[in-house]
């Protein structure tokens, strides 16, 4: 039997185990069970005790033996209920403690932030990162210079984004360095029309640059500032640059 599922009920192994055990086998000594199970004793022991915490075990006393009995698998439900009314208790204290966080990393300064990615999995976090920040943000639009090959390394990185761009409303303006690229909802392009196959694929967005590049193997990277006044600086150079281009 697949033991996931009682994972994310917070059990471990051996408490599912010992739980599966006891279903199986009836009411049962700590002995009987370790045997069954392959824990030792001792083990054994304080999985019983986590179980009956968790009401799933119960047990009664047969002449001097003491014998476990566990409980209606039913009782998963509760546990479940449990763990589900714990999450929401989480969640709340997280969204709570959000803007005291926030408020930390505020008094850092205006001092911008750099952080390195590599490979698919870097270019893909920074593609989550724009549709998350600038779904975020009351404009909902960003800003892209297109370069032919690192668009290729975004597809290959995150084959549904525009899709999911579309799918959450957010536009975006697009200058591509060279011929190429069409137009495939709420976006707008423009074309610097050079020759040039540069590998830098630039986004402006949300108070953040990314660049997106290739390492001299070859192979996708990604630089992602993070700076109010990086962001302004480079959205004026860009609107004005769109504004000539019309």
């Amino acid at each position: 039997m697949d033991l996931t599922i009682f994972k994310k009920l917070g059990l471990s192994d051996k408490e599912a185990k010992a739980y599966l055990g006891l279903l199986n086998s009836g009411a049962t000594s700590v002995r009987e069970l370790a045997e069954i199970t392959g824990l030792n004793r001792g083990t054994t022991y304080d999985v019983l005790k986590k179980l009956q915490e968790m009401g799933l075990v119960s047990y009664y006393h047969q002449e001097t033996k003491q014998k476990f009995v566990a409980e209606d698998p039913e009782k998963l439900n509760k546990v479940f209920k449990d763990k589900e009314e714990e999450l929401k208790q989480i969640k709340e204290s997280f969204s709570e403690l959000i803007p005291e966080l926030k408020s930390l990393q505020d008094k850092k300064g205006d001092k911008p932030t750099s952080k390195f990615y590599e490979g698919s999995a870097g270019v893909k976090l920074i593609l989550n990162d724009c549709l998350y920040s600038v779904e975020k943000n009351p404009e909902k639009e960003y800003y892209v210079y297109s370069a032919t090959k690192s668009s290729e390394d975004i597809h290959q990185a995150y084959p549904d984004f525009t899709k999911n761009r579309i799918k959450k409303n957010i536009n975006v303006k697009v200058i591509s360095l060279a011929k190429g690229g069409q137009l495939k909802g709420l976006d707008e392009r423009r074309w610097l029309k050079t020759n040039e196959e540069s590998a830098t694929y630039i986004i402006i967005y949300a108070g953040k640059c990314a660049f997106i590049s290739r390492d001299s193997n070859g192979k996708p990277v990604g630089v992602l500032i993070e700076n109010e006044m990086i962001y302004q600086t480079q959205k004026i150079i860009f609107m004005q640059l769109w504004k000539f281009l019309k």
